[in-house]
């Protein structure tokens, strides 16, 4: 009596998934992961199952969705003046490499044939994913004729696969939760030096603040916040603020003291010859500066009296002068908010055009998530409006034309009394004797 063919099949997948948990184990390890960390279901029955399905419905996939290409011409010329286009003769479709696991799917390389741009296979992403029933596709093209497709076969947000160990960062750089490819969500304020955070309340913008907060902390970095809900917020986190301004007038004197603190780094720049505090010596570079805005809206609202109008005004055309101005001199901006809209004030929109980083919550409004994403992407737009509300804290991220789920870390309260209980470092510019009326304070970080 022979064996059955079920048990050959399952024998055969389990050896599949043993080989490829043996085989991708460096590149796994280059994360901060074993291949004993991983689900052992998905070694034995995830992955083979869907790179069968992957291989198995290529051409289909391809043929359905023009891919495929003939080499034979597929028009025919019947008279002088016209032509009858038709079906392509004899299609091929694309080749593709075995898929390769990663941590949390597969990946697939195609080879495009001659005349074929990435443009198709990025329509027919959705297309895959049914196909394929995977949680999300992402297609990329990092070289001329070759399309990456990286498979994400589980939602890593809701904790279904591990998170990556966290790597040791660089100044101003901040590990702030996890993106939807299960690798760590960083700020780096090198890169991209000004945020804009949105959301409704309680859809994860305080969380995400406090992860920041919680990055920064251990290094050489200046944190300023204002808050005008009486410092309810950003009042957590204590001594280690360099200075907190708790109402508009306050905030005003704060703002005014960053403005003359980037024209101190300006002419120490000059002084030096250099465009940048970054091409200062290390021992004359003054200490990076991140200024935390909670509820922007709060600034920017008035009641309509003079003195209020006038505040109002001044607040936006200092934020956007900071934002302008402060890049290369070590001043970065981290505004948050319901919305930041033309609503506000004339001056918001043009202060949302120099944050080039944008975090978009959960929005009770299409319009609110426009305004966040609108003017980078607009499938951006769509999947920020798809966010629910037992999904907290998850966000979508854009930055320089590409974005991507993700999801802040949770801050803990004795995490945030640990933050409360370290002092910042000590400037020489934010907190020498000589603007001690600022009320601005300093102390070495413990």
């Amino acid at each position: 009596m022979g064996i059955p063919v079920g048990l050959w099949i399952l024998v055969g997948l389990a050896l599949v998934g043993w080989l490829a948990r043996r085989w991708w184990e460096p590149c796994l390890a280059a994360h901060g992961l074993a291949p004993r960390d991983l689900p052992l279901r998905w070694w034995l029955v995830g992955y083979p199952a869907a790179a069968w399905r992957i291989v198995y419905t290529w051409r289909r996939l391809c043929m359905i969705n023009n891919l495929s290409v003939s080499f034979r011409p597929n028009q025919r010329l019947i008279s002088k003046d016209t032509v009858v286009q038709g079906q392509a003769l004899k299609p091929r479709v694309p080749k593709i490499s075995w898929p390769m696991p990663t941590r949390t799917g597969l990946r697939v390389r195609v080879l495009m044939h001659p005349g074929q741009t990435p443009a198709p296979y990025y329509a027919a992403a959705r297309a895959m994913e049914h196909a394929w029933r995977v949680h999300g596709v992402r297609v990329t093209s990092p070289r001329r004729g070759h399309v990456l497709i990286t498979v994400t076969a589980h939602d890593p947000l809701t904790g279904e696969l591990p998170a990556a160990k966290p790597a040791t960062r660089e100044l101003l750089s901040a590990d702030v939760g996890l993106v939807e490819d299960g690798l760590a969500w960083v700020i780096d304020f090198r890169r991209i030096p000004h945020w804009m955070i949105t959301g409704a309340t309680q859809s994860g913008k305080s969380t995400l603040l406090a992860a920041l907060v919680r990055a920064l902390t251990p290094q050489r970095v200046a944190l300023v916040g204002i808050d005008c809900k009486g410092g309810m917020e950003l009042g957590l986190f204590g001594s280690r603020l360099t200075k907190l301004a708790s109402s508009r007038a306050e905030a005003i004197e704060v703002l005014e003291r960053i403005i003359r603190e980037i024209q101190e780094r300006t002419r120490l720049c000059r002084t030096a010859g250099v465009r940048s505090i970054w091409d200062l010596p290390e021992d004359q570079r003054p200490v990076p500066v991140v200024l935390i805005v909670d509820e922007l809206a709060e600034l920017y609202l008035n009641d309509g009296s003079r003195t209020s109008r006038r505040e109002a005004e001044e607040c936006g055309t200092l934020l956007l002068r900071i934002a302008q101005l402060g890049a290369a001199l070590g001043v970065h901006l981290v505004a948050a908010g319901q919305r930041v809209g033309s609503d506000l004030g004339p001056r918001v929109t043009a202060l949302r055009a120099q944050l080039g980083g944008r975090v978009a919550h959960r929005a009770h409004d299409e319009a609110s998530a426009e305004m966040t994403l609108g003017d980078i992407n607009k499938d951006a737009v769509v999947v920020a409006q798809s966010i629910t509300e037992e999904e907290q804290g998850v966000a979508v991220v854009a930055m320089q034309g590409r974005w991507s789920r993700a999801r802040s870390h949770l801050i803990t309260s004795e995490e945030i009394a640990d933050i409360a209980a370290t002092y910042p470092p000590l400037n020489p510019l934010l907190s020498g004797p000589e603007n001690s009326e600022t009320g601005m304070k300093g102390g070495r970080a413990e």
